[in-house]
C-alpha cells in the first residue's frame, strides 16, 4: 500500500554518506521504499493470479510485476522528493536519502520519474492499455492528489487508500479480469484494509506528524476516540466486504471461512485499541494488520488452486 507510506516501520540509523556506487545503489534503492513497492507486487500478483486461474503466463505476470514494480518505486520516490523538507522534521524519516544528504533532491526526481515512465511505457508494450492506465492513475493520485492533501485535510489517509488499492485491480485486469465485481471486491478489500493499519501507525507517530505539519486524524483528536470509532467502523466494513468474493463466486468455501476468522480476528484487535488508546495496543493493531493482508491473500489463492 502506498497508502499512506505506512507498510513498514522505518528506523532511523545513521547511513554512510553515498560516495562509492554502491552506498549510491543503496540510496537510490531506498527512495524506492521497497518495503511498500514489496506489499504492491505481492497485491497485483494475487490479482493477477485470481483472474488467470491455472491458466497462468508466466511471461505476462513477470511483465505486470515489473512495470507495475517500477511506477510504484518511481511514485515513492516522487513522494519523497515532495516531502523532503518535511521528512527532515521526522525522527521516523530524517535518515531517508535527500534529508540526509546522500541525495540531492534533483537527482531523486529525475530518477523517481525516469522509472515511472518506463514502467509506464513497459506495461503499455507489453501488458495492456487498461493497466497502464490503472497503474497510471495509482501514480498521478499517490502524487499529485494524496501527497498535497497531508498538510491540508485530515482526509488525506481516505484519499491515500485509492493508489494503495489500485494495485490489485491493476493485477487483476492484466491477468484477464476486467473491470467487474470481483475486481471491484479485491479493490475494496484493499482500500478497507488501509485504514485501521494506516490509523494504527499514525497514532505511534502522531508527535512526528505534528512536528511535520501533517493534518493526520490523530494529530488532530487528542483523545483518540475518533481515531478508535474509524478503525472500528473500517473493521466492521473490511469484514464484509471481504466475504463478497466468494458470494460472486470467485473463492469458496475454504476462503470463506479464513476471511471471517481472520477478519473477526483483526476487528478485535480495532476494538481493543478503540476501548483503550495506547501504543501497545496501536502496535498490536498494526502487526495484526501487516499479518492479516498476506494471509487473507493466501487463502484466496490457496482456495483457487484447490477450487
Amino acid at each position: 500500500m502506498f497508502a499512506a507510506e505506512a507498510d513498514t516501520l522505518e528506523i532511523a540509523v545513521t547511513p554512510a554518506p553515498a560516495t562509492s556506487r554502491a552506498a549510491q545503489f543503496a540510496a537510490y534503492l531506498e527512495l524506492t521504499k521497497p518495503g511498500i513497492v514489496r506489499m504492491e507486487l505481492i497485491t497485483a500478483a494475487a490479482g493477477f493470479f485470481l483472474a488467470a486461474g491455472r491458466n497462468l503466463d508466466i511471461g505476462l505476470l513477470l511483465n505486470t510485476l515489473l512495470g507495475i514494480g517500477l511506477v510504484a518505486g518511481g511514485a515513492c520516490g516522487l513522494n519523497e522528493y515532495i516531502e523532503h523538507a518535511a521528512d527532515a522534521r521526522m525522527n521516523r524519516t530524517a535518515r531517508r536519502p535527500i534529508p540526509d544528504g546522500r541525495l540531492t533532491p534533483r537527482a531523486a526526481a529525475i530518477f523517481s520519474w525516469s522509472i515511472s515512465i518506463a514502467g509506464l511505457a513497459w506495461l503499455q508494450l507489453f501488458v495492456g492499455t487498461l493497466t497502464t492506465v490503472l497503474v497510471a492513475a495509482t501514480l498521478i493520485s499517490y502524487v499529485f492528489i494524496y501527497t498535497p492533501l497531508k498538510t491540508r485535510t485530515w482526509l488525506n489517509t481516505l484519499v491515500g487508500a485509492v493508489p494503495g488499492a489500485l494495485p490489485i485491480l491493476a493485477g487483476w485486469t492484466a491477468g484477464g479480469g476486467g473491470l467487474d465485481g470481483p475486481g471491484f471486491a479485491l479493490f475494496g478489500i484493499l482500500f478497507l484494509w488501509q485504514m485501521p493499519h494506516f490509523y494504527a501507525l499514525a497514532w505511534l507517530y502522531r508527535a512526528d506528524y505534528e512536528r511535520a505539519g501533517f493534518r493526520m486524524l490523530t494529530v488532530l483528536d487528542r483523545t483518540g476516540r475518533r481515531t478508535g470509532r474509524q478503525i472500528v467502523l473500517f473493521g466492521i466494513l473490511l469484514l464484509l466486504v471481504s466475504v463478497v468474493p466468494t458470494l460472486l463466486g470467485l473463492t469458496g468455501l475454504v476462503y470463506l471461512t479464513a476471511a471471517v476468522l481472520l477478519g473477526t480476528g483483526f476487528l478485535g484487535l480495532g476494538v481493543s485499541m478503540a476501548a483503550q488508546r495506547d501504543d501497545r495496543r496501536a502496535m498490536r493493531l498494526f502487526l495484526g494488520s501487516v499479518a492479516y493482508l498476506p494471509l487473507l491473500l493466501l487463502m484466496m489463492v490457496v482456495d483457487r488452486l484447490i477450487g
